[in-house]
């Protein structure tokens, strides 16, 4: 096999690299339309809980329920990416409290009361070696 041959990454390690991170960004349809927008989030169990404030992520959570979650990390000579493909759900009354277990903490504003769980329908990875090419052309003049 060649050594640039994407290897796939088991489950466990796909909730390792999430477990490991905060930063991913989040797709989801609303309206016809595919928004992708950067998020923060915490894992909790098998489940990802992200906070929210009034806006198409909220309004997307309410109407769709159907997202994808992406995290990767590009080193100098390595590099890998998990997607979650999951759905979502509003947490309400007493499961708004979860959030208070995990370190999960709005970034930007503090506004970001409401409270969505993503319940993951596929874990998946994969880690590959980078080839640069243009590290090894002559410049033009």
């Amino acid at each position: 096999m060649d050594e640039r041959t994407p290897v796939k990454m088991s489950v466990d390690e796909c909730w390792q690299a999430l477990r490991g991170h905060e930063f991913g960004r989040l797709a989801f349809h609303l309206l016809g339309d595919v928004h992708l927008t950067p998020i923060n989030y915490a894992v909790d169990g098998e489940t990802l809980l992200l906070r929210t404030a009034e806006g198409n992520k909220l309004l997307s959570v309410v109407l769709q329920g159907s997202v994808a979650l992406e995290i990767d990390e590009i080193g100098t000579e390595e590099a890998w990416s998990v997607v979650v493909r999951g759905t979502t759900r509003l947490l309400e009354g007493d499961e708004e409290y979860r959030a208070e277990r995990v370190p999960l903490r709005p970034w930007v504003g503090d506004d970001k009361h409401h409270v969505v769980e993503i319940a993951p329908i596929e874990v998946s990875g994969r880690r590959f070696r980078l080839s640069k090419p243009w590290e090894h052309m002559t410049p033009v003049s």
